[in-house]
């Protein structure tokens, strides 16, 4: 109390004294508003020397001359009781000491951060994606053990990725960093981190780099947290089926396994595929449906799963009988009747059908016939419905080599005429050098599925640079064949063919050649072994080819007899991306018969666009005097290309540098006396049917008559 009053007292000389301070600024003149017979109180306050110079007493101070009636009191003095207060001062109150507490052995302390993943951003380990992404990951333990494949699967998703330019704003990242945020939560769930955080933070450089002209970067700190495991799994009306054993395993998920989203979807279709090939032809699955508990740590697994019976194959209906008849689809199924349903089955004969060229659009659905009885499957026929498509086909080709000039080829085909796949074609050719005409029966799935029967009857004209020939021939060949759409391992042909021949060698400087009538009757059988992973442009894998011909020849009244005979190999590697390394050996004889009882157009030539390239088509081998080819008995080939992509037109251009070398000998075994080499480069444009070529090579060691350059341009490569 005492202290307020003296507190109340100075601040009011002090307003006082301020008062007076801005009168004495105003003028050194008695103010006119000075009563000067005011109460003996004011007197007291403001003396008369204060009205009559109030600069001088202002700058005496405001204490002098003034006296207080405030009364002194001591230190001590007690402060006297407030009325209506009944509670007494603390001072007289006596409180009772506290007792100490016992513990409690009873009682446990929960130490809630002793599964709590350890989080140490300072040590983080970062992935640095790209001048503008960053991945750091903090978390020690427990391990992200799919971080690897988490980053990858990021990185080919990201919005900041995709759009990265390098002249980005801190706005642009940040609106593209919520949106990958967004992935990296999707992410963590699918590989089963559903108590995950994505920490995101979007600054410049550090402080030590020159941040003067760097863009701002996106940082992301992912805590994956615990992973959790499946808990129960419910898959239905499985344990119903015959094989529920073997199709559970097939679905190789188990309780207490790392959860994971992509495996549910991989293991889902597994079981699907493992019901559609064991029998159950109208097995239904649900789409699966996964309960998170965050208390257990675990997710609940519900696939519902419909087997609804074992099935084996019935017989094939067509819709179409008079077109093709349900038995020759039969034939063309791989199937027979009594066979355990499979699915695969039913698609390879809806591609079968597809692929026979007849048909616009085919569907195979599978009908029930006899329902399941107990452990007995029921029977299901697989009906067929098409639509026909346009039978008739006008085809032609135009190619060009520098040696072998112009060649024009044309066909007319009707591939149904004589149902079913019964086909009559039409073809000609017309060229620099080659002429011909030709009719070909052709019966396809003839026996059995890709099994082929083919009569061609052609007469032609044939001017090389080793011989002039005009044939007429029939040829029958039945074949097993490897087709784009169905590449087999192996593939193989018989056949047979007479031919009437009347050939002599080119007509140079005028001199004319006699002419020579061959009569000749040939069997012939091919077999390919092929493991590539294409027809027209192979990347990887081999192939082999032998062949064997034995034929009889009459011509001048003499009768020869002969085996002809050939192997073929080739081999393919990728090397990286872009590259195919590819390698090429031929070897051929003709055993039995002197080389004048072999026809010139049944002779081994070498030289040309599938040969050596840079050389004339057949102009390697022995000459006469005329430096004509006269052709021999033997030949030796072998190829190497290099098929670099070049990433031009969305990599559809290639660049393919090549080595060719060949000899040609009239023995029956190669002498290797002169050997052909043959060098350049080409280009490969892949369309969807396939790459085109064209080739431009140059002889290493010609004779004075071979062109200093060769070019060939076809479709596919060149071997």
């Amino acid at each position: 109390m005492l202290q307020s009053i003296r507190s109340t007292t100075e601040v009011a000389r002090g307003a006082l004294a301020t008062c007076l301070a801005l009168a004495a600024f105003a003028g050194a003149q008695p103010a006119v508003a000075q009563n000067t017979s005011a109460p003996a109180s004011l007197e007291d306050l403001i003396p008369d020397s204060a009205v009559d110079n109030p600069e001088a007493w202002a700058q005496q101070g405001t204490d002098e001359g003034m006296t207080s009636a405030e009364p002194v009191l001591a230190a001590e003095t007690p402060i006297a009781d407030l009325p209506a207060m009944p509670v007494a001062w603390p001072d007289d109150v006596e409180i009772e000491p506290l007792e100490p507490l016992e513990p409690e052995g009873d009682i446990q302390f929960a130490d809630l951060l002793e599964d709590a993943p350890q989080i140490a951003f300072e040590d983080a380990e970062i992935e640095t994606l790209s001048d503008s992404l960053v991945l750091g990951f903090p978390q020690k333990e427990p391990p992200f053990t799919e971080r690897g494949d988490f980053v990858d699967r990021f990185e080919a998703l990201s919005t900041i990725e995709e759009l990265d330019n390098g002249d980005e704003n801190v706005a642009q990242l940040a609106a593209r960093a919520r949106e990958d945020e967004e992935l990296l939560a999707t992410l963590l769930r699918v590989y089963g981190y559903y108590d995950g955080e994505i920490v995101r933070t979007i600054a410049t450089r550090d402080a030590s780099e020159d941040s003067a002209d760097q863009n701002p970067r996106v940082r992301f700190d992912v805590i994956p947290g615990p992973r959790y495991t499946y808990g129960a799994i419910d898959l239905g009306e499985l344990d119903t089926a015959t094989d529920a054993a073997e199709l559970r395993d097939s679905f190789d998920i188990q309780p207490g396994e790392y959860l994971q989203s992509d495996t549910i979807l991989a293991e889902q279709f597994d079981l699907d595929r493992a019901l559609g090939e064991t029998g159950y032809a109208f097995a239904e699955i649900d789409e699966p449906e996964l309960l998170i508990d965050h208390d257990r740590v675990e997710g609940d697994l519900t696939m519902p799963v419909r087997p609804n019976g074992k099935y084996v194959f019935g017989g094939v209906v067509s819709d179409d009988e008079a077109f093709l008849s349900s038995r020759h689809l039969e034939r063309i199924a791989r199937f027979e009747p009594g066979d355990v349903y499979q699915r695969s089955l039913e698609f390879d004969l809806r591609r079968a059908i597809t692929a026979t060229g007849l048909v616009s659009s085919a569907s195979v659905e599978a009908r029930e016939i006899e329902a399941p009885q107990g452990d007995e499957p029921g029977v299901v026929a697989m009906d067929v419905s098409m639509e026909r498509a346009e039978l008739r086909t006008i085809a032609g080709a135009i190619g060009y080599g520098s040696e072998e000039g112009v060649r024009i080829q044309a066909s007319w085909e009707h591939r149904n005429l004589f149902p079913p796949e019964g086909a009559l074609r039409l073809r000609g050719i017309l060229g620099t050098r080659e002429q011909l005409a030709g009719v070909t029966f052709r019966k396809n799935n003839f026996g059995g599925r890709d099994k082929v029967l083919t009569v061609d009857a052609y007469a032609s004209s044939i001017d090389t640079s080793a011989y002039d020939a005009r044939t007429v021939a029939l040829t029958g060949t039945y074949e097993r064949t490897s087709t784009l759409l169905f590449q087999k391992p192996l593939a193989w042909a018989l056949g047979g063919e007479i031919l009437a021949t009347d050939e002599r060698n080119r007509i140079v400087d005028g001199v004319a050649r006699p002419r020579q009538t061959y009569f000749i009757a040939s069997l012939f059988g091919r077999a390919t072994i092929d493991t590539s992973d294409s027809l027209l442009d192979p990347t990887r894998g081999f192939r082999v080819t032998g062949f064997l011909a034995p034929e009889t020849s009459r011509t001048e009244g003499e009768q020869y007899y002969y085996l002809r005979n050939r192997v073929d190999a080739a081999y393919y590697q990728s090397v990286g991306e872009r590259t195919v390394i590819a390698a090429r050996a031929a070897f051929a004889s003709i055993q039995g018969a002197d080389l004048v009882g072999i026809a010139p157009s049944r002779r081994l030539y070498a030289g040309g666009g599938g040969s050596v390239r840079g050389y004339g088509y057949q102009s390697i081998g022995p000459k006469n005097q005329f430096m004509e080819p006269i052709g021999g008995r033997s030949l030796v080939e072998a190829s190497l290309e290099a098929r670099i992509g070049t990433g031009f037109f969305d990599g559809a251009v290639s660049v393919v540098p090549f080595f060719d070398l060949g000899s040609v000998s009239t023995s029956t075994t190669p002498d290797f006396d002169e050997i052909k080499m043959g060098a350049g480069v080409g280009l490969r444009y892949a369309t969807g049917f396939g790459p085109i070529r064209v080739d431009v090579g140059v002889p290493l060691n010609p004779e004075p008559e071979d062109s200093p350059v060769a070019v060939y341009i076809s479709l596919g490569q060149a071997f």
